[in-house]
């Protein structure tokens, strides 16, 4: 099927390439960085971990989403979602693919991820980390890869697939877990020190991965000839519907918890983040847009005439993306660590170099993407004729 990705338009060869230019401009940026050091960078001894980890913690939950078509079709029988399975899959792959990217740049010496195979340590919840990704993006590549084969060829699904399919939809849950457990097993940091991190983190998650799969669903749709339906797009619409509204009750529940019972540690972060300590207001913006932002969005998506309109769909979902990724990524790291241990308040923002790497990690990522829901589009219209 591979050779499905080696013919196609001159705008799909044209988005290749522009891809794969900004992969090797920030590839380029990232062997400064291996030379130099992470000093390139905006981190320090007060923020340790900045827009890297800021974006893989974002991608975690992308790929987490992926239960949310796989769970409905092969659980609960859902037929629809036959259509689009195999795009939130490969979604899956791509986004696992940059996660792993992101924690290779973001350690100053990649080698010594080597030390986590050599030394394994299983009271440590990055050592746990590693092999759910890992888990997942091997789960992901192998099911969604022999789907589309049997597909292809009009033929069931191999028996001793279906123990990979059913284990991949706690195994997703288990990725997103684990990632908010790195950041709420820290008790010296206030704002991560909530036993609701892991239900926000999936929360955010279901509302911002099926809103890129929509997104990615209408541009499917209008540059080839296969349709992913609109049955299929209106479902995974109300599970964004949800899912935001979630988010945004999960959040005001921490904001009550934690001004009500007037923590004074925890109650600084949330301060920093909505109105700004000692002056420095960086995020004060970023953080109101995302959680008025939000808002909106949800309450919107409620109503099933601006749900039913695709192209106000498309808007509100590129809305919950943006503001889904400011709190997750921006809001998180900053938040989590500003004001640091000591109550200083120590700004973080990346710099050129670092941003330049971030985007050609993402575009790494969607190149990915792209070849693979070219070979995946390119079956679906082969069986269609």
């Amino acid at each position: 099927m591979l050779e499905k990705a080696l013919v196609g338009s001159k705008r799909y060869y044209g988005l290749v390439a522009i891809l794969a230019g900004l992969f090797a401009l920030g590839f380029l940026f990232y062997l400064k960085q291996l030379n130099v050091g992470l000093s390139i960078t905006g981190m320090g001894r007060d923020v340790s971990w900045g827009f890297y980890i800021a974006q893989f913690t974002y991608l975690v939950g992308v790929a987490a989403s992926a239960v949310m078509v796989v769970l409905p079709y092969y659980l609960h029988n859902y037929k629809a979602f036959g259509r689009v399975t195999i795009l939130g899959e490969f979604l899956a792959v791509a986004a696992v693919s940059m996660c792993v990217l992101f924690i290779t740049v973001d350690l100053g010496r990649p080698d010594r991820i080597l030390n986590v195979l050599k030394y394994p340590t299983p009271g440590s919840v990055l050592f746990w980390d590693m092999i759910v990704l890992n888990g997942y993006l091997l789960l992901n590549i192998v099911i969604g890869w022999k789907i589309l084969e049997c597909e292809r060829h009009s033929v069931a699904p191999p028996k001793w697939l279906k123990p990979f399919i059913y284990l991949s939809i706690p195994w997703a849950v288990s990725i997103h877990t684990v990632t908010a457990f790195l950041y709420a097993g820290l008790p010296g940091r206030g704002y991560w020190l909530t036993a609701i991190m892991a239900p926000r983190f999936l929360s955010s998650a279901f509302a911002a991965g099926p809103s890129l799969l929509i997104l990615l669903c209408l541009l499917v749709r209008k540059y080839s000839k296969f349709d992913p339906g609109k049955e299929q797009i209106q479902t995974l619409a109300k599970i964004v519907t949800y899912a935001t509204l979630i988010n945004v009750f999960f959040f005001m529940c921490e904001i009550f918890t934690v001004f009500y019972s007037q923590l004074p540690d925890h109650m600084a972060h949330f301060q920093y983040l909505f109105v700004g300590l000692d002056g420095k207001t960086q995020l004060v913006p970023f953080m109101w847009f995302a959680l008025v932002g939000m808002t909106i969005a949800g309450l919107f998506l409620v109503n099933p005439k601006l749900r039913k309109n695709e192209t106000t769909l498309a808007a509100l979902c590129g809305l919950v993306i943006v503001t889904t990724y400011i709190d997750k990524g921006l809001g998180l790291i900053s938040g989590g660590f500003v004001p640091n241990p000591l109550e200083q308040v120590v700004e973080y923002w990346p710099t050129v170099p670092e941003a330049i790497i971030t985007l050609g990690v993402w575009a790494m990522g969607f190149l990915i993407l792209t070849v693979l829901y070219k070979i995946a589009v390119s079956i679906k219209e082969e069986i269609k004729s």
